[in-house]
Parts: structure tokens; sequence; C-alpha cells
């Protein structure tokens, strides 16, 4: 039998409610990647993604919680900023227009008046469309006041509906997940089938202080 090389970890995992599996990691997926708010020279790193612009939203505590739970074909990659309120100003259309060269993951990240910081994983880039789209990689999440992770519930596939108006994220029992308005200045969420989450903000209606949509490459 060949020798595992050093670079090569493997992993088994195994309990009693699931199928065991075996993973390999390289060492290259398991080093540490530097802290958005570490200098170049800093000795010590944390378990970070690399942001590849400035967040006006995303603090280092918000990431460490976030980054396990994007799926592994994106979780080894750099954060792009896509779309910013701050830098493109607030619409929903340019927010659109900024996504129709991108196939690959997104994250959106909202922060409200209340300084409430929340948002959503999609498995598609966000887009007009005549029906739901996405796939069961897409998640709600908030940090109101906790950090949650709200994932695909099975009950239905309502993950994402855009329109020129409003931008839809979960539906079923009357509600949505997750709603944008047309200027991005207004929103609502409730607790909804698709991902049987409970509201993301402290508050059902809101208002939209900052938004960016994050891509990966």
């Amino acid at each position: 039998m060949r020798s595992i090389p050093e670079s090569i970890k493997i992993l088994y995992y195994a309990n009693t409610s699931g199928e065991a599996y075996v993973e390999i990691v390289s060492v290259k997926q398991q080093k540490r990647r530097p802290s958005v708010c570490s200098s170049e020279d800093s000795e010590s790193e944390d378990l970070l993604p690399v942001l590849t612009d400035h967040s006006h939203i995303f603090k280092e505590h918000h990431l460490d919680k976030l980054v396990n739970h994007i799926p592994a074909r994106a979780r080894e990659d750099q954060w792009k900023l896509v779309y910013s309120t701050a830098v493109h100003g607030t619409s929903l259309r340019t927010l659109y227009r900024h996504m129709s060269d991108i196939d690959r993951p997104v994250l959106m990240v909202i922060k409200d008046m209340d300084s409430q910081v929340f948002g959503a994983f999609s498995s598609d880039p966000f887009k007009v469309s005549s029906c739901c789209y996405g796939t069961g990689e897409t998640f709600l999440y908030s940090f109101s006041p906790e950090f949650q992770i709200f994932r695909w519930s099975g009950e239905n596939s309502y993950f994402l509906r855009g329109f020129q108006d409003s931008l839809q994220m979960g539906a079923g029992g009357g509600h949505f997940g997750l709603w944008l308005d047309a200027d991005l200045h207004r929103g609502s969420t409730y607790s909804c089938n698709t991902f049987c989450n409970r509201p993301l903000s402290r508050h059902h209606d809101f208002k939209i202080q900052d938004l960016e949509v994050w891509s990966f490459i």
C-alpha cells in the first residue's frame, strides 16, 4: 500500500444519524488565512476568508462565524465585493446588472437602521426571473441577537425569485424569509417554510442602512 504524503490528511466521519464518509484535506486547505484587520507582517493569523475589498458591514467576528458554513466548493476562494450600496448607490436594478456576468454563488449581507446584521447565501447570483431558482445550498443567516444559520427545510424549493421591483428569498406560509424593495431602502423578514427561519432582524419590517453582495473567486 502506498504511503500517504505528509501534505494530505484523511478525516473519517461517522455518526448515528448518517452514513460514514471520508474527506481528504490538503495542508493548503488548512492553512490559516490573514485576518482582514491584520497587517502584512503580523505574526498572528486568524481563520478568516480573504476579502479583496473593504467591507462597510463585515467585522472579523462575522467572518469567523460565517466562513465554516460556506459550501466547500467556495470556502477556499477569496471574497470579492460585487455590489455595495455605499459604492454603487441604492438600486435593485444596479445590483442585478452587477450580477449579470457572475456564474458563482453570492453572499448578501445587510445592516439595518438598528445596526442588526443578517443576510443570505445564494447558490446562484441574483437576477430577474420568471420562476423560482436556486438550490438547497442557499441559506439565510442572522447575527441578531446571536449567530444563527437557517438552511433549507426541504418543504419547498422557493429559494429565490427576482422581479424588477423586488427580490424574494424563501417563501411559504404567506410570508417571505427575506424581501427587499426596488430602491434597496426597505425590507421585511418573516418565518417561511423554505428555511423554517425566525425573522432575521428585530423587526419584521426594517430600513436598510448598508447592503453588500460578495462573490467567490
